[in-house]
């Protein structure tokens, strides 16, 4: 299965300065989620951001932030315990009047509103630390039903023994586990895609 560049999201979990001074190669880990996070933004892909205690932590990285449609603040590590699931999946709203009154191609739309799902469920996640709150919150989306990738090179631990016993417990429950240019030539598909060369300058 490919990704689908319209059918994701992305999410960028606790990228925080005080954070990112302690973990392996945290100045390596941080300019490859920025060149994940533009390329998801030329992709038109909807990009969110969290933050772990940020009066202590401070927020998310500037260059992040600005490319996020919200930043969740979060004392969980989960960040769907926190609300993270209502953003990538909003509620459905009821249809309003009588669908009936509708024209015929609205009326479909209108009866399957109340239990259809977004169409964009495939979710991107990447950040620190992969063991604590980037694996609770993938496996909090699967429970979701979400469809769960990790984009393994922009996400980072204080040990590397702990960012690789947690990339084996993702794969093994099920989340995909892909790199930045995976993401980026999987939502291309093509040499003839309009943003190819856009994409292709931010990788090179």
């Amino acid at each position: 299965m490919l990704l689908d560049s319209s059918e994701m999201q992305l999410v960028l979990i606790d990228y925080q300065p005080r954070l990112m001074s302690a973990i392996h190669e945290g100045e390596a880990v941080l300019a490859q989620a920025q060149r994940l996070a533009k390329i998801a933004a030329v992709l038109e892909v909807p990009i969110w951001g969290t933050e772990q205690n940020p009066e202590r932590l401070g927020e998310l990285a500037a260059p992040l932030r600005g490319l996020c449609r919200k930043v969740l603040p979060k004392m969980t590590f989960s960040a769907v315990a926190e609300g993270l699931g209502d953003w990538l999946r909003p509620p459905q709203r009821a249809p309003q009047g009588n669908a009936r009154s509708l024209p015929r191609h609205l009326r479909r739309d209108a009866a399957g509103e109340g239990g259809a799902r977004s169409p964009r469920e495939t979710i991107l996640l990447a950040g620190c630390e992969a063991h604590v709150c980037v694996l609770q919150t993938a496996l909090e989306l699967l429970d979701e039903e979400f469809d769960v990738w990790v984009v393994t090179d922009a996400c980072g631990s204080r040990r590397l023994s702990d960012r690789d016993a947690a990339f084996d417990r993702l794969a093994s429950a099920g989340v995909e586990l892909v790199t930045t240019e995976m993401v980026a030539f999987e939502g291309l598909r093509s040499a003839e895609h309009p943003q190819f060369k856009a994409v292709q300058s931010l990788i090179r």
